[in-house]
């Protein structure tokens, strides 16, 4: 477990992944997102069976088979008369690494939108994920405070004298390298930072932003609760996705940060609630 604190500057800088020129299609999203919430069931659940699945997923029976098939054939579960399981030692969820190398080239570009928001002097949360790793390395040339729960993030900025680093502590996610539980969510309580950076597993006008866990849910309201400014960074193709749980209304946010990607139609239904929409080119 990681304690509340600032990191200390001895530590090497962890670096990034690096991204490589891929795309990701909306319907590949929603795909991922789907798997994320099986693998996260399964986890928590010894054995499960196909109702079981389509009533956590919201999907057709048709698809959690398909699903389950590309899992088995893939060595993450077993399939047994009664139902499934997960084999051990199979993350819930997708890499860091993994993560990066959706949507390279979208990311930078919201990373470098979010970037200009940022001014010397800022207290600013920036949650996990691999956008907002971009997003860290574009702020190095400020005097910041930066509070995260993100493993990598901490350890590369805590290499730039200018930047105050505090780790939020907890346990580690062993998906994103990251913190969670109950320890952060107590430190992000007690602070009121100028900007708090969310990311999310998929956003939705009717659904808001969602999480694949209700841990990560509940640390990503607490993440932007006292923030005077709450900036959502999401690409396009995660867009009318969403995971089990929900985190915020979109309306609830100050800032919408998004690639050039998101349809015409689909713009002009966020431009008509309360934040901000922030177009990436």
């Amino acid at each position: 477990m990681i304690l509340p604190g600032q990191v200390k500057r001895s530590l090497r800088a962890w670096q990034p992944p690096l991204s490589s020129p891929c795309t990701s299609r909306r319907n590949n999203m929603k795909g991922y997102n789907r798997l994320e919430q099986i693998m996260d069931f399964l986890k928590s659940h010894n054995l499960v069976t196909v109702d079981q699945l389509v009533a956590a997923t919201n999907a057709s029976p048709a698809t959690i088979r398909r699903d389950l098939i590309k899992l088995d054939q893939e060595g993450v579960i077993s399939r047994t008369h009664g139902g499934v399981t997960l084999n051990r030692f199979i993350p819930s969820q997708p890499t860091t690494l993994e993560k990066a190398q959706r949507s390279p080239l979208e990311k930078q570009a919201i990373a470098s939108a979010a970037a200009a928001l940022v001014k010397a002097g800022d207290a600013i949360v920036l949650d996990a994920g691999t956008t907002m790793i971009e997003l860290a390395r574009q702020i190095t040339h400020l005097p910041l405070r930066v509070i995260t729960s993100d493993l990598h993030i901490a350890l590369f900025l805590s290499e730039f004298k200018q930047i105050e680093v505090t780790i939020i502590g907890g346990r580690i996610d062993d998906s994103s390298q990251s913190c969670i539980g109950d320890h952060g969510r107590r430190l992000l309580q007690t602070i009121w930072p100028d900007l708090a950076f969310v990311s999310c597993n998929g956003w939705d006008l009717e659904k808001g932003i969602t999480a694949p866990t209700e841990e990560k849910a509940a640390l990503k309201r607490d993440l932007m609760a006292n923030a005077r400014r709450r900036i959502l960074l999401a690409d396009s193709s995660k867009y009318g996705a969403w995971s089990l749980f929900n985190i915020a209304p979109l309306a609830s946010l100050t800032d919408i940060v998004t690639d050039a990607h998101l349809p015409d139609k689909t713009r002009e239904a966020l431009e008509t609630l309360s934040p901000q929409l922030i177009i990436a080119d």
